[in-house]
């Protein structure tokens, strides 16, 4: 992107991009039908690649950008048929929801030292995402054995963080007590992810005296918990979080070590059993996750609980760029694997492939794309990054969501300006980037002649629509429909 076309872009408020939720007027399930006779206007990007080099321009090309964009038509679109207007009368069609979820963690709700920077927090997350994740790290939510941190304490306050003068080293921070994250959610129409029931590098440390069979009882004392608490209130949840020993290249890896602490005990097979437990507490409709980073070993772990009859809804996969060095490498064009993964978008589909051959639904569970220089320069080379990936991601058919991970800069890991937002909450241009992606250029919004019939035929991104024109009656007609 041209700083020219950055300054002009930002000149806008960020509140004119508010997501529309809400409508509830007359719901109908419209499914895919028929040849579509109207289309929505593509925008063109903003974004250019001006600062990124020649083996990064090589590797997005423009046969890869076409194929991205036939399966984005493909995939993400489909043609439907709405009844009932007056013939010949013009129909508003006015997207208000998206199939697709775009989410982030939200790990920093109401921890800013001032009113203001929270509500630019909780404003700017609804702006851009329509999905979240909740953080139930163990050590962090059972602190104290037997004292769950369900419900908000002292510490879950503005005024807490406001007078903290060491926020990072406090139990709480970026770990929320769920209850507030929830009833946000819920209030605000976006659907939430469970992170994460079982990960040994996060054990509480009462946890470290247990061994054998009361270890074993204390992870299914866990899951327990947390299923008997939530129930189906939380419809996805992350199982066991990066179990697959690094180690292991067999065809029949397994789990007994800790990848993160070689010392750490965990109950032999904990992957599987936990899956188990989880599937028996929790209600069938509940998506139960996997997570891991990349490497070749993962499909086949994956694959081996499979067929002993772990139930595995989705598979998760992270993706994370935790160097400004590493994010300035991928930016001209080098072959490198930071976290395990290639970004190289030739590698990323065939790690997709391979991860299809398992049969289940995708999520790209945490991403982190920092900025390679915390300038303009740099915002703008992380904002491509960005938007070439996440067109990417939208395109792959099992991809069923996106989550990056930290909104705003330097509060993972502290030195990365990876965020939407700077640290003062100034939405950047990979703010922008997003949102365009996300509010504009896969939204479907134009107008529609009703024909002979009263039918209105279009063709738009698959989600929840309002319909808005004049009914047969010659009276004013507003329909909700889910186009899927």
């Amino acid at each position: 992107m041209k700083t020219s076309l950055v300054v002009s872009f930002l000149k806008h408020t960020f509140h004119e991009f508010r997501v529309v939720r809400g409508f509830e007027i007359t719901s109908v399930i419209i499914l895919c039908v028929g040849a579509a006779s109207c289309f929505a206007a593509d925008e063109q990007s903003l974004l250019t690649g001006e600062e990124l080099g020649a083996a990064y321009q090589a590797q997005w090309n423009q046969q890869l950008n076409d194929e991205i964009d036939a399966r984005i038509e493909k995939y993400r679109k489909c043609d439907a048929l709405a009844k009932g207007f007056a013939p010949g009368s013009t129909v508003r069609i006015h997207q208000v929801e998206s199939a697709f979820l775009f989410g982030a963690n939200l790990f920093n709700f109401d921890q800013f030292p001032d009113h203001e920077k929270n509500l630019k927090y909780r404003q700017g997350f609804r702006n851009l995402f329509n999905a979240a994740t909740i953080g139930f790290y163990w050590k962090n939510f059972e602190p104290v054995r037997g004292q769950n941190r369900f419900q908000p304490g002292p510490h879950d306050t503005e005024e807490f963080w406001a007078t903290c003068p060491n926020p990072t080293a406090q139990n709480e921070w970026r770990r929320p007590a769920p209850e507030p994250l929830l009833r946000f959610c819920e209030e605000n129409g976006i659907a939430v992810h469970g992170h994460v029931m079982i990960y040994p590098p996060y054990h509480p440390s009462w946890l470290l005296q247990l061994h054998g069979a009361d270890l074993d009882a204390a992870y299914r004392k866990r899951i327990r918990d947390l299923a008997e608490y939530y129930k189906g209130r939380i419809p996805q949840w992350d199982i066991v979080n990066e179990s697959v020993n690094r180690s292991c290249t067999s065809e029949a890896p397994n789990d007994d070590i800790c990848w993160g602490r070689k010392n750490l005990e965990v109950p032999k097979d904990y992957t599987f059993t936990c899956f188990q437990e989880a599937a028996k507490m929790l209600p069938p409709s509940v998506k139960l996750v996997i997570n891991d980073s990349w490497r070749p070993i993962y499909p086949p772990f994956i694959r081996s609980l499979l067929a002993r009859g772990a139930k595995i809804d989705v598979v998760g996969i992270q993706m994370h760029i935790f160097s400004r060095k590493a994010a300035a490498q991928i930016a001209r064009g080098e072959k490198i694997t930071p976290n395990n993964t290639s970004w190289d978008p030739a590698d990323q589909i065939r790690m997709l492939k391979d991860l299809d051959t398992l049969g289940r639904p995708i999520h790209l569970s945490e991403i982190t794309i920092s900025a390679p220089e915390e300038n303009p320069r740099g915002e703008e080379i992380q904002a491509r990054l960005l938007r070439d990936n996440y067109r990417l991601w939208f395109s792959w058919p099992s991809i069923n969501r996106i989550t990056y991970w930290n909104v705003v800069d330097h509060v993972g890991l502290e030195i990365l300006p990876s965020g939407f937002f700077a640290k003062d909450m100034r939405p950047k241009a990979v703010a922008w980037a997003l949102d365009r992606l996300v509010n504009h250029e896969w939204r479907t919004n134009m107008t529609c002649p009703a024909d002979a019939d009263g039918a209105v035929r279009f063709r738009g991104f698959k989600g929840k629509y309002l319909l808005s024109g004049t009914g047969v009656d010659g009276k004013p007609l507003d329909l909700t429909i889910t186009v899927q």
